[in-house]
C-alpha cells in the first residue's frame, strides 16, 4: 500500500527534526575541513565533490590531513577505508532495518553515516523504520555536509581555533545523546565499557586509525556474549 503525501511528509518532518541537532553541531566541523581542504590547495568545487561522493567526515578529515602533491593515493585509500570498517557493522545491523526497501536501500547505505545509523536504530526500537523518516534524516546532514564544507572552502579559516569555542566537543555530545537513548540498564553499561576499553587500549598500542575498529569489535564480542543477545529487536 503506497504511503499518502501527508503521512510522507509528517515521517520526513520527523526524520529531519530528529537529526537537527547533529546537523547544526557539524557546522563548525564542516567549515573548517572546508578550509584545511583549501589550504592544501584544493578548490571549493574539489572540496564540494569530495563531500558529495564520500560522505564520511572522518575520513576527509584523515585524507586532507595526509593530502600532499602528487597526492599518495595508497596511502590514502589504506586509511580511508581502514577508519571506516566500521560501517560494514552498521551495515549488518541496518540491513535488518531495510526489508522492502527495493533499491532504496542502496541510497540508504550511501547516507549511512554515524548519526544517521544511530537515529534509524533508535527509531527502529520503537517502530518500523520507513523509508521517509530515513530519507528525511539522511539528506538533511547530507546536504548541510555538503554546502558547510564547501562555505568553509571558499571562505577560509573562518574559526581559527575551535576548541576555545567549545566547538571540538560538540559533535561528540550530540553523539553521546544520540547513543544514550540505547540505554537498557547494566547490559548496555557492559558494552559501552568493553568498547571504551578497547579503543583506549588500541590507541596507546596501535598506529593509524585501529582503536575505531577495536573499540567496535569488542562492543559487538560483549553484546553477543550477553545472556539474550540473540532475542534483542
Amino acid at each position: 500500500m503506497t504511503p499518502s503525501r501527508p503521512c510522507f511528509r509528517r515521517e520526513a518532518g520527523a526524520g529531519m527534526m530528529v537529526i537537527a541537532p547533529a546537523a547544526l553541531a557539524v557546522i563548525p566541523f564542516g567549515l573548517i575541513l572546508g578550509a584545511s581542504a583549501a589550504e592544501k590547495g584544493l578548490s571549493a568545487l574539489e572540496t564540494a565533490l569530495m563531500s558529495a561522493m564520500v560522505f564520511a567526515g572522518s575520513a576527509q578529515f584523515l585524507a586532507v590531513e595526509l593530502w600532499t602533491t602528487p597526492a599518495a593515493w595508497v596511502a590514502l585509500a589504506f586509511a580511508t577505508l581502514l577508519i571506516n570498517l566500521r560501517h560494514v557493522l552498521m551495515g549488518a545491523s541496518l540491513a535488518r532495518r531495510l526489508d522492502g526497501w527495493g533499491g532504496r536501500r542502496y541510497l540508504a547505505v550511501f547516507l549511512m553515516a554515524d548519526e544517521i545509523w544511530a537515529v534509524a536504530e533508535h527509531r527502529a526500537l520503537r517502530q518500523p523504520l520507513t523509508p521517509a523518516f530515513y530519507f528525511g534524516a539522511g539528506l538533511l546532514l547530507y546536504a548541510n555536509w555538503v554546502v558547510t564544507t564547501t562555505a568553509g572552502a571558499l571562505l577560509g579559516g573562518l574559526v581559527e581555533d575551535p576548541r576555545a569555542w567549545g566547538f571540538d566537543f560538540a559533535f561528540t555530545a550530540v553523539f553521546i545523546g544520540l547513543v544514550a537513548g540505547f540505554w537498557r540498564g547494566r547490559s548496555t553499561l557492559l558494552v559501552a565499557a568493553a568498547s571504551t576499553l578497547g579503543a583506549i587500549l588500541a590507541h596507546a598500542l596501535l598506529p593509524g586509525a585501529w582503536y575505531v575498529m577495536a573499540g567496535a569489535a569488542c562492543g559487538v564480542t560483549t553484546a553477543a556474549l550477553l545472556p539474550g543477545a540473540g532475542k534483542r529487536p
